[in-house]
């Protein structure tokens, strides 16, 4: 039978029917009972392929719910292949932060991080210390991924050098980072929340300010208070560094390259990719023997072992035999292949979502919400709990950015609302509560490169939680809800669902 022709449920015309409330729900609810269920059976391994599997099947659930409304398979799988299309950028800049690691690693890029952020960081204010200057290089350059991935691997070697919490120390990056990724004139989240709302970027980053600066200062104030007062002596584990490793201002110039092409607002998978290969560069320059031998051939010529050697960094990653437990588990890391089933939990993320999205199911469970509200509080808390809830059904960062922004905007318009209320709102919400669920893109590839479960670092992203939390109050309070200077209901835009 033609896969486009089938016997499934038509309307009065033949077309699609509107999903219901249980159909909207079911697929939600299959993947909350699945995924609590792999965390149960499976602890802290549930992301190496229990959740993919868990994600797979739900996304065949909501699969089954749009053929049985109407929707042609065809359709189905082409909203797959698109959804999984508009990710791949995304899993190509994962992959790139994995060859990063392994080349880092080689070439003393982590190390020389580390071992300068001993001598300069105390160990009291470390927390807060990071988040601010993570919240000051992603605001510079526009990207939380970038700054994860560079500044943030380094932090996390410091934080482990100290004996402070790797959990407590993600929570600070990723605070940091997304102040940036939210309030940025360079960020592509805060680019696509003011194109879907209609609202000017200069515009949103002024009222974005409104809400980021006081998150982020009680942020600080909170991580400075989990900061713990104590007399660490760094001069052991420096001197442990400068006996066993190449330690070097010339590590810092993968670092360098990578903010300097971010600037220059390459794209980051070059970026990240570039710099990746000036790491490994840089390793051959400063210890041309360890790249040698850790391409295990010794009869190779020098030139084919340094080769291979940086070609495995960059591939499987690098492993450290400096004989320093310490040190080797820092460095024992990176490479390409550690990135796999991050990218295979993405794939999967990212096909349920995109059924989800096809079928119309979002938009089912959010409508009769709409519909009812009436004030302003209402439904700026509306847009919240909607950008919150397609974070943890659609998995996807940008599809949580854009669909509040279509779904809301003639809402907002006929209550008279500006529409840089409604992309504030969505930044508010959407951008920085996407890294806190663990099966999103964003979570996932946080975990990934930070090397902390989403699961154990969420509760410490307090930038990220209080941010939504006051959107919600600014609405109840009427805080900043800019009016238009005629409250009339605009024509609803063509890209309104």
């Amino acid at each position: 039978m033609n896969e486009n022709v089938h016997e499934a449920t038509v309307g009065p015309q033949g077309g699609p029917v509107a999903p219901s409330l249980v159909d909207a729900l079911l697929p939600c609810i299959a993947l909350v009972i699945l995924l609590s269920l792999s965390f149960v059976l499976f602890g802290n391994d549930a992301s190496s392929g229990p959740n993919q599997i868990a994600l797979l099947f739900c996304g065949i659930v909501a699969a089954w719910v749009a053929y049985k409304n109407g929707l042609p398979w065809a359709g189905v799988r082409q909203a797959v292949v698109e959804g999984i299309a508009a990710g791949l950028p995304a899993i190509l800049i994962l992959l790139a932060v994995g060859a990063l690691i392994g080349t880092w690693a080689m070439s003393g890029t982590i190390v020389s991080m580390i071992y300068y952020g001993l001598m300069l960081l105390n160990p009291t204010y470390f927390y807060a210390t990071a988040a601010l200057v993570c919240a000051v290089v992603a605001f510079s350059i526009g990207s939380s991924w970038t700054v994860a991935g560079t500044i943030g691997i380094g932090l996390m070697g410091v934080a482990t050098s100290m004996g402070l919490s790797p959990a407590i120390t993600a929570g600070a990056v990723i605070s940091g980072a997304y102040f940036g990724d939210k309030a940025s004139p360079l960020s592509d989240t805060v680019n696509l929340a003011t194109a879907t709302a209609g609202s000017d970027i200069y515009s949103h980053i002024r009222e974005s300010l409104w809400t980021s600066v006081p998150s982020l200062l009680i942020s600080l104030l909170v991580f400075a208070l989990l900061g713990r007062p104590a007399d660490f002596d760094a001069t052991r584990a420096l001197a442990k560094m400068d006996s066993t490793v190449s330690v070097s201002l010339l590590s810092f110039l993968p670092l360098l390259l990578v903010f300097l092409f971010s600037i220059l607002r390459l794209p980051p998978f070059v970026a990240i990719f570039a710099g990746a290969l000036a790491g490994a560069l840089v390793a051959v320059l400063n210890d041309p023997e360890s790249v040698a031998a850790f391409a295990a051939v010794p009869d190779l010529p020098l030139g084919l072992a340094l080769l291979k050697g940086a070609w495995s960094a960059l591939a499987n990653g690098y492993i450290s035999s400096t004989g320093e437990k310490s040190i080797d588990l820092i460095l024992t890391r990176g490479g390409m292949s550690s990135m796999m089933n991050t990218v295979w939990l993405i794939i999967t993320a990212l096909a349920f979502g995109a059924v989800v999205e096809h079928a119309g199911l979002l938009k089912r469970l959010v409508e009769p919400l709409v519909a009812r509200t009436e004030t302003a509080a209402g439904l700026i808390s509306t847009v919240v709990g909607t950008s919150i809830l397609s974070n943890v059904i659609t998995s996807d960062q940008y599809i949580s950015v854009a669909l509040p922004g279509r779904l809301f905007g003639p809402s907002f318009a006929s209550r008279g609302m500006a529409p840089v209320v409604l992309s504030r709102v969505v930044g508010d919400s959407a951008t920085v509560t996407s890294p806190l669920v663990p099966w999103n893109s964003c979570g996932a590839y946080m975990a990934a490169t930070l090397g902390v479960p989403a699961a154990a670092y969420a509760s410490f992203c307090f930038f990220n939680v209080v941010s939504p939390l006051l959107a919600v109050a600014f609405g109840i309070f009427g805080w900043r809800v800019v009016r238009t200077k005629v409250p009339e209901a605009r024509q609803a835009n063509p890209a309104t669902i």
